[in-house]
């Protein structure tokens, strides 16, 4: 089983890559930051699983290619795709830059576009898999986070659309919307806070059970949608958030 793990030098991508190692499949690692990206794949095949890597932005056509050219020549089959790289900026629609817009929706939306564009034609028929990480933010959205959020809310669509259109040729196409989720994006945006502690406690308040996620926790979803024990389930976004849109704004807490 050859599966391409975007976003996997840290963080959500990074646990996808390593829990796919338990079960010794094989891997082409993408990230933009090549010294993260040599650790994971050092990681992954003292795991015992094989891995090739391709260190570049998920924004180029030309590293989506690599990718999956890579998959097929290394492992002789592409049977998966777990999209995860993503950034996250700050402001409203009128105070994000047009330069902001652009290299979020370029990451997020346009790089998840050009990985299953490259994937998909070479994607083994009945069998092939795509998960895009999603977010709670495809459904609801925080203040000033209108990139991150219409980018994830894209995404959603996107997971649809491939879904819908490739399921004539059996390949299934799920998104996981995780909430809070301990990783470096999340130690970045508390950095920008002077009360980063006092942050981290609304955040675990937020979430019904009252803490962030684990990289790990969502790792085990997509390797579930990755698998066949999710054959039949596709064009699905999976809520991995602690309970965090179950509960209505303002609802009273009871001790």
């Amino acid at each position: 089983m050859g599966v391409i793990v975007t976003g996997a030098g840290k963080g959500i991508g990074e646990a996808v890559a390593l829990r796919l190692a338990q079960d010794g499949t094989d891997m082409v690692l993408v990230d933009v930051d090549a010294d993260a990206l040599g650790q994971t794949l050092a990681a992954v095949e003292k795991a015992g699983s094989s891995a090739r890597s391709v260190a570049g932005s998920v924004t180029e056509e030309a590293v989506a290619a690599e990718a999956a050219n890579l998959c097929i020549e290394a492992f002789g089959t592409l049977d998966g795709l777990s999209h995860n790289a993503g950034i996250q900026r700050y402001g409203n629609a009128a105070t994000t830059t047009v330069e902001e817009w652009d290299e979020v929706l370029n990451v997020n939306l346009r790089g998840a576009f050009l990985m299953a564009r490259a994937a998909l034609p070479k994607m083994t028929d009945g069998t092939g898999s795509v998960v895009m990480m999603a977010s709670v933010q495809s459904f609801a959205t925080q203040q000033n986070v209108a990139a991150y959020t219409a980018s994830k809310h894209g995404l959603v669509g996107l997971t649809k659309s491939i879904a819908v259109d490739f399921a004539d040729r059996g390949i299934r196409c799920n998104a996981v919307a995780p909430g809070t989720v301990e990783t470096p994006m999340l130690e970045w945006a508390l950095s920008l806070s002077e009360d980063a502690e006092g942050v981290m406690d609304e955040i675990r308040a937020m979430h019904p059970l009252g803490r962030a996620g684990r990289p790990g926790e969502i790792a085990e979803v997509v390797a579930f949608l990755l698998g066949d024990s999710a054959s039949f389930i596709t064009g699905e976004v999976i809520r991995v958030d602690g309970g965090l849109l179950s509960r209505l704004g303002g609802t009273p807490k009871k001790d």
